[in-house]
């Protein structure tokens, strides 16, 4: 299995959207344009098929882990009561 199909398998999975996978990639120090993130997305024999690279793969994984949980130093709410 190649990076280009964990990505897939992951964006559907997660139910993720253009904008989402933008917001995921700005919050590493990773960017891509559009035509870059469409080209991860097309089949191997497409003119515009682009190679996702381990550290591509690498990026959209850190990014996730901030878009779902936050900063890693940000306080953790513990059920719903605030820090003091």
């Amino acid at each position: 299995m190649t990076n280009n199909d964990v990505l897939k398998k992951l964006r559907i999975a997660l139910d993720l959207k253009e904008a989402d996978l933008f917001a995921v990639f700005a919050l590493t120090e990773h960017s891509v344009n559009k035509a870059e993130l469409s080209g991860y997305f097309r089949k191997p024999g497409h003119k515009n098929y682009k190679e996702c690279s381990d550290e591509v793969l690498e990026a959209f994984l850190d990014g996730y882990i901030l878009f779902r949980r936050g900063p890693k130093d940000a306080p953790a709410d513990v059920d719903g009561a605030e820090a003091e």
